[in-house]
C-alpha cells in the first residue's frame, strides 16, 4: 500500500507549550510543528517566526497576549518557508525582517513554494483562504542586524552564519540571556526538512557558528528548548549527524554509480533506526535525499518545489 503523501494524514492536534526562558523571552513549541518566539523590548515586542497563516498566528498571539500587551514592533523570519513566513499579516508588525537572500527567494519561489508546503501539511494551513499574499519584508539585510530593546533588556542580534536549511538563513541571538533561536538550522530530536539545503555548507562552518555561541537555551525549528551548553551542543550535533548520515549514504550510491532510489533506500535504512520515530521523518526524507542528490551532481542553487514535482518524486521513492 502506498503511504500518504508527506503529511496529509497527520491530522492529529498538537499541544503548545509556551516556556519562559527569561525576563519578557517567550518559546512556543508544539510537539514537533514548528516553533515560535518573541522577545520583549521596553516599550514593543520582537516576534520570531510567523505560523504558517494569520488564523494559526492568531492562536500563538492569544498565548503571547497572557504574558504583555506590547504591540509587535519587529518580525523577524528566520527564512522564507511558508509556513513560517504566510500568517504574517496577523501581527500587525510595524517592520517585518529577514536576510536579503531570502527576500529573493520569496521573489523566485514563494508562490510555488506556498502551494508545496500547503499541499505538503495541509494541518498547518488552517483558514488558508485568509493569507492575503506573498510575505514581503520590510527591512532586509546582508549578515548583520541589531534591535535596541532598550532600557535594561539589552539587545537582539540577527545574523547570517551561513548557507544551511536554505541559502538565507538568519539566526536570532540574545546576549543578556544567553538565548539563540536558530529557526531550522537547528531541529531538537526533529527529522530535518533539507529540500532547500546546502548540505555540505550546513553540516560544516554553518553548524559550527551556531555551536560558537555556546547558547544557554536554544529554539530549535522544531522539537522542545534545549537548556544548557551540554543540551544546546547535543542539539547542534544531532542536527548535524542527520547530514552527515545523509551525505555519507547517498554519497556512496552516487559515487558507485547507483540510482537516486537506491541512494533512499540506503539513507533511510541507515537514519531509521536513530531518528526514523521522530516528527516528519518520512515525510522530509524524499525531499531530502533529492536535494543533496542534486547537489552530488553539481547543481548548486536547489531547484524549485511545485506542487507537482513534490508528488513526482514522492511516487518515486516513497510509494
Amino acid at each position: 500500500m502506498a503511504k500518504p503523501f508527506a503529511s496529509s494524514a497527520d491530522t492529529t492536534a498538537k499541544t503548545d507549550t509556551l516556556e519562559i526562558l527569561g525576563e519578557g523571552v517567550y518559546a512556543l513549541t508544539a510537539e514537533g510543528d514548528p516553533n515560535v518566539g518573541a522577545v520583549e523590548g521596553e516599550d514593543f515586542v520582537v516576534a520570531i517566526e510567523s505560523r504558517a497563516t494569520p488564523a494559526a498566528s492568531r492562536e500563538w498571539l492569544k498565548v503571547l497576549r497572557e504574558q504583555t500587551d506590547k504591540p509587535v514592533r519587529y518580525l523577524v523570519l528566520t527564512h522564507y518557508h511558508a509556513v513560517r513566513v504566510l500568517g504574517a499579516s496577523a501581527f500587525d508588525a510595524q517592520d517585518i525582517i529577514m536576510s536579503e537572500a531570502s527576500r529573493d527567494l520569496v521573489e523566485e519561489r514563494g508562490e510555488q513554494d506556498w502551494k508545496s508546503e500547503f499541499g505538503r501539511m495541509p494541518r498547518l494551513a488552517k483558514n488558508a483562504e485568509e493569507v492575503p499574499g506573498l510575505t514581503w519584508p520590510t527591512v532586509t539585510f546582508a549578515t548583520d542586524y541589531d534591535i535596541d530593546l532598550g532600557g535594561d533588556r539589552g539587545k537582539l542580534e540577527l545574523r547570517f552564519l551561513g548557507r544551511g536549511h536554505t541559502g538565507g538563513d538568519v539566526a536570532v541571538w540574545h546576549d543578556k540571556t544567553r538565548t539563540l533561536f536558530a529557526g531550522d538550522l537547528v531541529e531538537s530530536k526533529a527529522a530535518l526538512y533539507t529540500g532547500d539545503a546546502y548540505h555540505f555548507d550546513w553540516a560544516g562552518k554553518t553548524l559550527d557558528n551556531v555551536k560558537a555561541y555556546q547558547a544557554e537555551y536554544l529554539i530549535g525549528g522544531r522539537g522542545p528548548v534545549s537548556r544548557g551548553v551540554a543540551e544546546t551542543d547535543a542539539a547542534v550535533e544531532q542536527t548535524r549527524k542527520f547530514l552527515n548520515g545523509m551525505i555519507e549514504n547517498v554519497g556512496r550510491v552516487h559515487k558507485a554509480g547507483g540510482n537516486l532510489k537506491q541512494a533512499f533506500e540506503a539513507t533511510r535504512d541507515a537514519l531509521a533506526p536513530e531518528f526514523g520515530a521522530w516528527p516528519i521523518f518520512e515525510h522530509c526524507l524524499p525531499f531530502d535525499v533529492q536535494r543533496l542528490w542534486d547537489e552530488f551532481d553539481g547543481i548548486e542553487h536547489p531547484r524549485i518545489w511545485t506542487a507537482e514535482r513534490d508528488r513526482e518524486v514522492w511516487a518515486q521513492l516513497q510509494d
